[in-house]
C-alpha cells in the first residue's frame, strides 16, 4: 500500500521534487546545509542501537504470551500448552489468543487492539521490515494471525462475540503459571441483549487491518477475514455497533476507528460516508491507547484527506493537534516529559502511552512527508517532519537505554534490563524444568515474594517503565512499573519498524520536504 501511495505521490509532484532537489543541493552546498544533512543522517541511522534486534525481540514477546496449544515452531521454550479447554462451559472453542499482560486472563478488547496495531505496522512498514529482516515479517504476520484467529473463533454468530476468558479478581488472587492455572475460566460475551460496542468495534478494526496485512501474502486468509460469512464477517460485527443503548462519547472513538479500517480494507464508500457523517464526534486528544482511539482514526483519515477527500479536513486538523500536544516547545503542549526526556502521560504503565504516541508520530510524519507537507504549525512554533520523527525516535531510544538509569526497559536487549518482571509464567521455573504443579498460594510464597531474578527471561517484554523523575525500582510486586502488556509491545513494534531502514530515496525526500517547510511552501 505504501509503494502504491509513493508512486501516486511521485506522479503528482514531479515538478516540486525537481525544484526541491535543486533547493536541497544549494542548501547542502553551504556549511550549514551540510550540518543539517549530517544531523539528519545521524538521527535516522540510530547509532548505538540495533533496531533490527529490538524489532525481533519485540515480536518474540508475543510467543511468550500465547495461550492454547503451542505449535512445533514455538521459539519461547520455557512456555507450554495452556488453557486448552477455554470455552467448554458454553460449548465453544476459545483456546488460543494472548494473555493480556502478566496475568492469565484473555481480554478480547485490548487483545484486538494489539492485533490492530501489529497489523498497522505490517501494512505501513512491510517494505522496510522485509527488505532488511525478511524473516521478521513472517514472525510479525504469525503474531497477527495468532490473535486474529482467536477473534474469529470468539465471533460465534452474527450478534455474539466472546470478549473475555477468565475472571480478573480470581486470577489475581493466585500466582500460577498458565500451564498450571486452575482458577475459573469464566466467559464473558456481548450479544443483542448485552451489547458492547467498544469490543465489537475493535474486533472489526482488528480483522479489517489484518486482512490488509495478509492481502499480498495469503489471499485466502485475507478474504476470510473480510468475508461476510456467519463466523468471520466484519460486516456482521458492524451490526453490533448499533446495539448500544446509548451512543456516548465513550464509544465514539471505537466507532470511527473501526469504520476507518473497514473502509481501508473493503473500499466501500458507506464506511467513508459513516466517518464523514459523524466526524463531529471526533475530538483533539493527547493520548492513543486501547481505551482512546481518536488519534488513530484521525491519522488514518488524514491520509485520506491528503489523497483528495477534502471533506475529512477535521481529522487532519486534530491529528495536527495531537502533535502539538506532545512536542516539547509547542505553545499548546499538554503532555510533559520527564527530566530525561520521556513522555509522561500517567504513572501506571506509562510506556504503553509512549510507544503508542511514538507510533502515531512516526506514521503521521510519514504521511505528511508523502504529501509534501513540511511539518505541523503549533502556534508560533513550526515542527518540520524531521523534528517530529526525531522526537519519536528519542522515545524509542529512551526505552532501549538512552535514559538516566542507562538501562533498557526491554528485557533481553542490552546489558542491563529489569530482572523481576511482574509476570506469572516468567517468574516461576518453566514447567519443563519443574514439572510438578505450582499451586495458587505456593506461587505467591515461593516465587512472587522472591528477591531473586526471574528464572525465565521474557525476551522482548517492555515493562511499565520509570516514574516521572526517571526513577525505576526493579520490584516484581510493583506491577505499575514492572508489568508488560501486549498493547505496549504492539505499538513498539510499529515504532521501531519505522527506524529499521531509510533508503537514500526516502532520505532525500525527507530533506526536500523539510526544506519546503522552511521556505513556507505548503
Amino acid at each position: 500500500m505504501y509503494i502504491q501511495n509513493q508512486q501516486e505521490a511521485s506522479m503528482g509532484y514531479g515538478g516540486i521534487v525537481v525544484w526541491g532537489l535543486a533547493l536541497m543541493w544549494c542548501v547542502l552546498a553551504s556549511q550549514d546545509g551540510v550540518g543539517v544533512a549530517m544531523e539528519e543522517e545521524e538521527r535516522l541511522s540510530g547509532l548505538g542501537h540495533d533496531y533490527g534486534e529490538a524489532l525481533g525481540k519485540a515480536i518474540l514477546f508475543f510467543e511468550g504470551q500465547r495461550s492454547g496449544k503451542l505449535p512445533s515452531t514455538q521459539r519461547v521454550k520455557w512456555r507450554g500448552d495452556s488453557a486448552l479447554s477455554d470455552g467448554m462451559p458454553e460449548n465453544v472453542k476459545l483456546s488460543g489468543g494472548y494473555y493480556d499482560a502478566g496475568d492469565n486472563v484473555k481480554f478480547g478488547w485490548p487483545m484486538a487492539f494489539s492485533v490492530s496495531l501489529l497489523s498497522w505496522g505490517a501494512v505501513e512498514y512491510s517494505r522496510e521490515i522485509s527488505s532488511a529482516l525478511e524473516q521478521q515479517l513472517t514472525y510479525l504476520l504469525q503474531a497477527i494471525r495468532w490473535g486474529a484467529d482467536f477473534i474469529l473463533r470468539a465471533h460465534t454468530s452474527s450478534t455474539t462475540l466472546y470478549t473475555q476468558v477468565g475472571d480478573g479478581s480470581n486470577d489475581h488472587r493466585c500466582w500460577e503459571r498458565p500451564e498450571d492455572m486452575d482458577t475459573p475460566r469464566t466467559l464473558y460475551k456481548i450479544n443483542s441483549t448485552s451489547p458492547g460496542s467498544e469490543a465489537a468495534a475493535e474486533a472489526a478494526a482488528a480483522l479489517s487491518a489484518a486482512s490488509i496485512a495478509f492481502k499480498g501474502v495469503d489471499s485466502n486468509y485475507s478474504a476470510k477475514l473480510l468475508s461476510r460469512s456467519k463466523l468471520t464477517s466484519t460486516e456482521d460485527l458492524t451490526k453490533l455497533l448499533a446495539l448500544s443503548t446509548a451512543l456516548t462519547q465513550v464509544i465514539r472513538d471505537e466507532l470511527l476507528w473501526a469504520a476507518a479500517w473497514l473502509y481501508k480494507a473493503s473500499g466501500e464508500s458507506r464506511y467513508l460516508n459513516y466517518v464523514s457523517r459523524n466526524q463531529g464526534w471526533s475530538q483533539a486528544v493527547t493520548e492513543f491507547s486501547w481505551d482512546n482511539k481518536f488519534v488513530g482514526a484521525q491519522t488514518l483519515l488524514a491520509k485520506e484527506f491528503f489523497s483528495g477527500k477534502k471533506e475529512l479536513g477535521k481529522f487532519k486538523s486534530e491529528a495536527d493537534s495531537f502533535v502539538c500536544a506532545l512536542m516539547p516547545g509547542s505553545s499548546s503542549v499538554q503532555i510533559r516529559t520527564t527530566p530525561g526526556g520521556l513522555l509522561y502521560t500517567r504513572d501506571s504503565n506509562n510506556l504503553q502511552y509512549v510507544t503508542a504516541s511514538s507510533m502515531v508520530l512516526f506514521i503521521y510524519s510519514r504521511t505528511l512527508a508523502a504529501a509534501q507537507i513540511g511539518g505541523v504549525q503549533c502556534g508560533s512554533a513550526h515542527f518540520p517532519t524531521s523534528q517530529i520523527r526525531a522526537f519519536a525516535k528519542s522515545q524509542v531510544d529512551y526505552i532501549l537505554g538512552n535514559n538516566p538509569k542507562k538501562m533498557s526497559y526491554m528485557l533481553g536487549y542490552g546489558s542491563k534490563y529489569p530482572m523481576q518482571l511482574h509476570h506469572r509464567g516468567a517468574s516461576i521455573p518453566s514447567i519443563h524444568a519443574l514439572p510438578d504443579k505450582v499451586g495458587c498460594n505456593q506461587g505467591y510464597s515461593s516465587w512472587y515474594s522472591s528477591s531473586k531474578p526471574n528464572p525465565n527471561t521474557h525476551v522482548g517484554a517492555i515493562v511499565g517503565g520509570p516514574n516521572s523523575d526517571d526513577q525505576f525500582s526493579d520490584d516484581r510486586s510493583d506491577y505499575s512499573h514492572t508489568e508488560p502488556s501486549t498493547y505496549t509491545n504492539a505499538a513498539f513494534v510499529c515504532s521501531v519498524a519505522a527506524l529499521i531502514q531509510k533508503t537514500k530515496e526516502e532520505f532525500l525526500m525527507n530533506i526536500t520536504t523539510d526544506m519546503v517547510g522552511v521556505v513556507g511552501y505548503t
